[in-house]
C-alpha cells in the first residue's frame, strides 16, 4: 500500500515538473485569449455588451429555463436559495439574502446569469436573454417595472437596496475606483 501511494506521489510530482518552462510545455496566452476570458462586469457596467430586455420578455424565459430551480416567484426550490423577497430582513435574526435584499449591484446579477445560468447549460443565453432574465428577477424584487427596458446604459443605474450595506476594503494595496473617491 505504501509503495502504491509513494509511486502515485512520484508520478504526480513528475507530471508537475513536466509542466515547467524548462521543458517548453505550454505557452503564455495571447492578448486575444486574455480578452476572451476577461468577461467580468464591474458595478459601473463597463464591458456590458449590446442588447436589451424587459421583465415582460424575461417572464417566458424564466418560466421555461429558471422556474424549475428558483420557483415561480423567485422563492427558491428544494435546493436553491430564494432570489426574491427578503426586503428589510438583513438586520433580523433570520436574514433572507436575495438579489433584491442583499446584492449590491444590478450588474452583478447580469454577470452571474451570463456566466452561470441556466445551471445545466451555462453561457448558452444570448445577451438579450440575459438582459430579459435580469429584468425579470429585478421585477420579482420590485426594483424595476414590468416594461422597463434594461441595457448597458440603464442596468448600472439601478440602485440596489443594499448597495451601501458592505464594508469598504481597507487594504492599502487595493486601489479605490475613481467614482468611489468622488463619493458616489
Amino acid at each position: 500500500m505504501c509503495k502504491r501511494v509513494c509511486g502515485a506521489i512520484l508520478a504526480m510530482a513528475a507530471g508537475l515538473c513536466a509542466q515547467s518552462p524548462k521543458y517548453h510545455v505550454g505557452r503564455a496566452p495571447s492578448p486575444e485569449e486574455i480578452k476572451a476570458w476577461d468577461i467580468s462586469i464591474p458595478p459601473d457596467g463597463t464591458g456590458l455588451p449590446e442588447g436589451k430586455g424587459s421583465a415582460v420578455e424575461g417572464k417566458e424565459l424564466y418560466a421555461r429555463r429558471c422556474q424549475k430551480c428558483h420557483g415561480s416567484k423567485g422563492e427558491g426550490g428544494d435546493y436553491e436559495q430564494p432570489i426574491a423577497g427578503g426586503k428589510g430582513s438583513l438586520k433580523t435574526p433570520k436574514p433572507l439574502k436575495t438579489v433584491g435584499s442583499y446584492w449590491p449591484y444590478a450588474t452583478t446579477l447580469w454577470d452571474y446569469i451570463n456566466r452561470a445560468m441556466p445551471f445545466d447549460m451555462p453561457e448558452t443565453l444570448t445577451h438579450d436573454q440575459v438582459y430579459a432574465a435580469s429584468a425579470f428577477v429585478l421585477y420579482l424584487n420590485g426594483l424595476v417595472g414590468e416594461k422597463d427596458v434594461l441595457d448597458a446604459k440603464t442596468l448600472p443605474q439601478i440602485k440596489m437596496p443594499n448597495r451601501d450595506g458592505f464594508t469598504k476594503d481597507p487594504r492599502p494595496d487595493i486601489p479605490v475606483p475613481a467614482r468611489a473617491k468622488k463619493g458616489s
